[in-house]
């Protein structure tokens, strides 16, 4: 039953992805862009809703009110694939950074970039850097937006090392903007390099922010503490649910480490 329901999923997902943006193609681009946001958030809520009615993993995403007005930074954990679509609900004009080829694949790249996105060319990472952060202050100065950003750069397992980049540390510096860590344990159901999506919940937390002007070593250590500690006490939560997912090597040393240390909470 995992098997066929999972498979029903992905091929479900990659067609809803398909018939979605050729069907809302009309109105998504002779509509102006605050108006044509309604379609991705859209196709990322019946995302959500067919994981759950196929698959059977519900989302659960608390902290909202954690959430500024205004423009920030989002830095999520980086898991799954799911990560990479559950949060546009609930930003009002969400900015990513993304390779360039992205933009060369018919449809989808117009789509990216209808909605002013930052294409970045694979080359000398501090020519990358300040290109990115001067294209993200110009998109802030025009309008409110939310810079969405993977501190950790590419997925990693639950329970794998932290192993933060120095990136988001340069842009939080340079921009001057609030950044709201995101915790989650979304790998556990939505394994990276994996075709099984397991069923449960899928518990993802808005932390409070971390206001702008920090050091940037002060700034650092927060994020990855506090960050790390929401994504531990979601792992046990998961790990003790009455039917947990199976558990990579990488959580399941987690899990002891926590359970030795005594940090794992009821």
């Amino acid at each position: 039953m995992l098997y066929f329901r999972s498979l029903a999923f992905n091929l479900v997902f990659y067609l809803s992805l398909v018939v979605q943006m050729i069907f809302w193609t009309p109105y998504y681009f002779l509509s102006p862009r605050h108006r044509a946001w309604f379609v991705p958030k859209f196709w990322s809520r019946t995302c959500m809703w067919l994981y759950d009615k196929i698959a059977g993993t519900k989302s659960e995403i608390t902290g909202v009110e954690n959430l500024p007005e205004g423009s920030f930074i989002l830095a999520p954990k980086h898991q799954s694939f799911w990560d990479a679509i559950a949060f546009f609900p609930y930003l009002d004009d969400a900015l990513y950074i993304l390779k360039r080829e992205l933009t060369w694949i018919p449809f989808f790249g117009w789509y990216i970039m209808k909605m002013r996105m930052i294409p970045v060319d694979r080359g000398s990472r501090s020519k990358a850097l300040k290109a990115v952060v001067a294209a993200t202050r110009a998109e802030m100065d025009r309008n409110p937006r939310q810079l969405i950003i993977y501190p950790e750069g590419t997925r990693r397992a639950p329970g794998d090392e932290p192993a933060y980049k120095y990136g988001i540390v340069e842009i939080y510096s340079q921009l001057g903007v609030p950044v709201v860590p995101v915790a989650h344990v979304a790998g556990l159901y939505w394994p990276r390099r994996k075709f099984l999506r397991y069923p449960g919940t899928i518990k993802a937390r808005f932390l409070p922010p971390i206001p702008p002007g920090l050091a940037k070593d002060e700034f650092m250590k927060r994020l990855i503490g506090e960050t790390e500690a929401a994504c531990d006490q979601l792992l046990v939560e998961a790990s003790r649910a009455p039917n947990p997912p199976p558990m990579p090597p990488t959580a399941a040393k987690r899990l002891a480490e926590l359970a030795a240390g005594g940090k794992a909470e009821a």
